[in-house]
């Protein structure tokens, strides 16, 4: 492999797990409409925290609260998916969207390694 073809990959590779560490510290808190609930989410999207304010006890519609607690959790999952297409957009196409993309770092890292070290398969 030409040198500077290996020294253009090492590079790209470096980049991408320096971005993927910054997604791996992800956490993102989102509020219910009412502010009754907040749900803290992690890097994967998996809920990390949930917090009930008292007053949601108030209100006899079990329902409606489930309903409140996971619109909760799936807003603030939405926003990590979105932190991380942000630290990874320069390595995605023009128009590709947080919905449409593979965010998963390590099968990309893995043919990036497999190409450098001249493993053409």
């Amino acid at each position: 492999m030409d040198a500077d073809l290996y020294a253009d990959y090492r590079q790209l590779a470096e980049d991408v797990r320096a971005a993927q560490d910054r997604m791996a510290t992800i956490r993102v808190t989102a509020e219910s409409d009412d502010g009754l609930i907040s749900a803290t989410v992690d890097s994967s999207g998996g809920l990390a925290e949930l917090s009930l304010d008292p007053r949601v006890y108030h209100a006899p519609d079990s329902t409606a609260l489930a309903r409140t607690i996971v619109e909760t959790i799936r807003r603030a999952a939405q926003n990590v998916l979105e932190e991380r297409f942000a630290i990874l957009a320069r390595y995605l196409p023009a128009d590709a969207t947080p919905e449409t993309s593979d965010l998963k770092l390590g099968p990309f890292l893995h043919e990036l390694d497999r190409e450098a070290n001249g493993d053409r398969r």
